[in-house]
This record gives structure tokens, sequence and C-alpha cells, in this order.
């Protein structure tokens, strides 16, 4: 049994619960989004409007779950939804105003409790660190 890998890989898991169960609790609340939800907003906010099936690479779900949420954002008057004009298989998710400005209001925060969570770290070791999960996420294709 390799116990390092364990240790490594359980460590990741521990640190990627807590860092969403954070966020969620103390920034995202306020506008009543998940991390799922946020990371859709903020890929849409970038994008300003991606295709379904990119849009659940890019936060990493399926497609169904980003049809979910969508609804929910629909709701909330944060995105919409249009289907190709060419293709009428094909959808596109658009972040509308409404999502531009709770993005505008809501990243700096997230940004700021970001910063903070690996404040601990050195400069130096926050850098090795994000070199060694990149090389985790390019080695297995997460």
């Amino acid at each position: 049994m390799h116990l390092d890998a364990v240790a490594v890989v359980t460590n990741i898991y521990r640190v990627a619960q807590g860092l969403r169960n954070q966020m969620e609790q103390e920034v995202l609340v306020e506008h009543g989004l998940s991390w799922t939800a946020f990371s859709m907003l903020y890929d849409l906010w970038i994008w300003e409007s991606l295709e379904t099936k990119r849009l659940a690479e890019s936060v990493g779900v399926s497609k169904a779950t980003i049809s979910n949420i969508t609804k929910t954002l629909e709701r909330k008057q944060l995105c919409y939804r249009k289907t190709d004009s060419k293709d009428r298989r094909v959808t596109y998710v658009g972040i509308t105003d409404t999502g531009k400005e709770v993005m505008e209001t809501l990243y700096p925060p997230f940004h700021k409790r970001e910063v903070d969570i690996v404040s601990s770290l050195t400069t130096d070791e926050q850098k090795e660190m994000s070199r060694l999960l990149r090389k985790v996420i390019r080695d297995n294709q997460f």
C-alpha cells in the first residue's frame, strides 16, 4: 500500500471540499449560488456565451447538470439559453446583464477569500503547489 499517495489524494480531497464549503457558506450564499452554479456563471462571465457541451466540460459536470443549473439561473435572470440557428440540436447558454452585475459584485470577495485561504503559504510555496497540482491534472487529463 502506498500511504504517501493515499495521504496526498486524501488531503487534496479535504482541501477541495473545505474550499467549496467555505466559499458557498461565506461568499456565494449572499446570491444563493452553489459552487457549480458560480463556476458556470464565472465561465459565462469570461466567455459571454458557451455551447452546453463545452460549458459542461469546463465546469466538470454533465450536460444534464448544466441544464438543471441553467433553469435555476434563468429563474434568477442571470443567464439565458439560445438554440443554434444552423443546428437546433445545439444549445448555447449566455450571461445576462444582471448575471454580469452579480459577478462584478461577487468576484472581489470571492477572490479575497481565495487569497486568504492560501495566505499561510509563501509565494514560492503557492507557485510550487500550483505547479504540482497542474502536473496531476495534466497527467490524469482532469
